[in-house]
């Protein structure tokens, strides 16, 4: 594939859901591109909670989903550069949390299909199918900015998958309160 070139918040979205490598690259290499991660986060999870109109309790969880999400990401990031970096670098690995950040920002991309969860059969299919290229998206994510093979990066995203889940399966006891995977 070849890179959408330019480094408008457009033209890398659809880089990054096209799963152009070059686009990850810009992005892992570009350090004003945080506030642009953080922007596809939010217009991820707003388009999730757009999708879920049809569920009940709409405003707490449109603002749950929100606030989760961010911190979702923030959180994700650290522990992908913490296992990245530390635990499973590959021998090319030199990244900073930023590198890592703005890829996996940019990797929920096609989370925006979530926007048409509300849409009966369909809607579910499409959520179902953007949460899949983020997932494939991430593993791209993970590849570019801890410059490591596609095998080390699922296994960087299964480790960091599976201290998340304890982390907050811990702080949902602490707290009382259920989590959502």
């Amino acid at each position: 594939m070849q890179a959408m070139g330019g480094n408008s918040l457009v033209q890398r979205m659809i880089g990054a859901a096209r799963l152009d490598v070059p686009t990850y690259e810009e992005v892992e290499h570009d350090e004003k591109a945080m506030p642009q991660a953080a922007i596809v986060v939010v217009l991820a999870s707003l388009a999730a909670g757009i999708g879920a109109l049809g569920n009940d309790d709409r405003a707490a969880g449109f603002i749950s989903g929100l606030v989760s999400s961010l911190l979702g990401w923030v959180i994700g990031a650290a522990l992908v550069y913490v296992v990245g970096t530390r635990l499973l670098a590959g021998a090319n690995t030199q990244a900073n949390f930023g590198q890592v950040a703005r890829t996996l920002g940019f990797s929920n991309t096609a989370g925006l299909l979530a926007v048409f969860g509300f849409i009966p059969i369909l809607g579910p299919l499409l959520a179902f199918i953007g949460a899949i290229l983020v997932l494939i998206a991430s593993i791209i994510a993970i590849r570019s900015a801890l410059d490591i093979s596609t095998g080390r990066a699922i296994a960087v995203a299964i480790a960091s998958f599976v201290v998340a889940l304890i982390v907050a399966a811990i702080i949902a006891a602490i707290f009382g309160v259920a989590i959502a995977i």
